[in-house]
């Protein structure tokens, strides 16, 4: 693969946050940076405006990401499957579900750690025992993302023999019928199973499309603004929750973030984007702190009154804030809270370190 990451493939960690090398795929960087800032703005928004009983213009911002947000996450974390899809099992099952089992169990044991007493104070601390074991069949908060990904990584490959539009044709019917169980699992795998595998099946297609927006990137611009006037008038309407618009609207907001990236990268503009991507999973594992301190802050001494305003300094927050964590973390030797230690590893590891400061 190219630099600039539109010619070839190779693999490369679902979340940027592990390695920082010459060949990165820029554009895919900028995406996740996108992706990630816009999860942190969802959580904070809709925190800030529940905590307060009112909503801000930062609320329209997020109904506007609503139906791309989590899909063209998904969709790049499906491009480089086929690249390790045929490797043995025990290696398969290192990199692509343990790897994130072990961030998972870690993390929902030190936000549970956090949120306990709340928990006690609502039902008793005999309650709490409960809960917490309820996390390992019910994703635990901001977590789901990372419990999800190896359910969709197994299912991928013991589904490889079966014709893939098969495959793509009943998941995008299951997205379709926004299916509600109440159960995070069942509901976000229905949900969202079919972008992850169109990122895998279409990974030639996402590649061609930034190619051509690198190289046109004029037609690219228009492309951007048709986008966001068909999106947002469809968010405003109410269709887009609508079947068959959803879907269509997910893979379509994919694309539009996919050709940003891409035009961002062609230009070297906004890097900060770029940074978060490369250290998405460090702000997507640590953010739930400063955003929770930042609000619970902000609110209480009321120095702020507009509620947008309070908004967007709870999103800055969470995303500097967990870099802040990570390099702390760093620092302080607790590189385990980022890192998968050698001992959680049951494949031989790979050469290069998995986490380090982006140069």
């Amino acid at each position: 693969m190219t630099i600039n990451g539109t010619s070839a493939m190779s693999e490369r960690p679902v979340f940027a946050g592990a390695l920082a090398r010459p060949d990165r795929v820029d554009w895919i960087d900028y995406a996740k940076g996108i992706c990630i800032v816009m999860v942190v703005m969802m959580h904070s928004v809709l925190g800030v405006e529940a905590a307060a009983g009112q909503t801000g213009f930062m609320h329209l911002v997020v109904m506007f990401a609503k139906p791309f947000r989590m899909p063209d996450f998904f969709l790049i974390s499906g491009l480089f499957l086929a690249v390790v899809i045929d490797r043995d099992w025990r290696t398969y099952l290192d990199r692509k579900v343990v790897h994130f089992a072990y961030f998972y169990l870690l993390w929902v044991t030190i936000q549970f750690g956090f949120k306990a007493p709340s928990f006690a104070a609502e039902t008793g601390w005999h309650h709490v025992g409960y809960l917490y074991l309820e996390s390992f069949i019910e994703p635990f908060g901001t977590l789901w993302f990372i419990y999800l990904l190896p359910i969709f990584f197994v299912v991928t490959k013991l589904s490889r023999r079966i014709p893939p539009p098969a495959i793509w044709l009943v998941a995008a019917a299951l997205e379709m019928m926004h299916v509600a169980t109440g159960w995070t699992a069942i509901d976000e795998f229905c949900a969202r199973f079919v972008y992850f595998y169109s990122g895998y099946w279409f990974a030639a297609y996402v590649f061609a499309l930034s190619d051509r927006a690198r190289s046109r990137p004029a037609v690219a611009i228009a492309g951007l603004a048709l986008w966001a006037l068909v999106n947002g008038g469809l968010v405003a309407s109410g269709f887009s929750e609508w079947p068959l618009v959803s879907l269509a609207l997910g893979l379509a907001g994919a694309g539009a973030i996919i050709v940003t990236g891409t035009l961002l990268a062609r230009a070297h503009r906004l890097n900060f984007l770029r940074y978060c991507g490369e250290h998405s999973i460090v702000i997507y594992l640590a953010f739930f702190l400063p955003m929770a301190v930042t609000r619970t802050l902000l609110l209480k001494t009321g120095l702020i009154a507009d509620i947008g305003t309070i908004s967007l300094i709870v999103t800055v927050a969470g995303v500097v804030g967990a870099v802040v964590i990570w390099r702390l973390a760093l620092a302080l030797r607790a590189d385990f809270l980022f890192e998968r230690p050698a001992t959680f590893w049951i494949a031989p590891k790979k050469a290069a370190p998995a986490l380090q400061p982006a140069e």
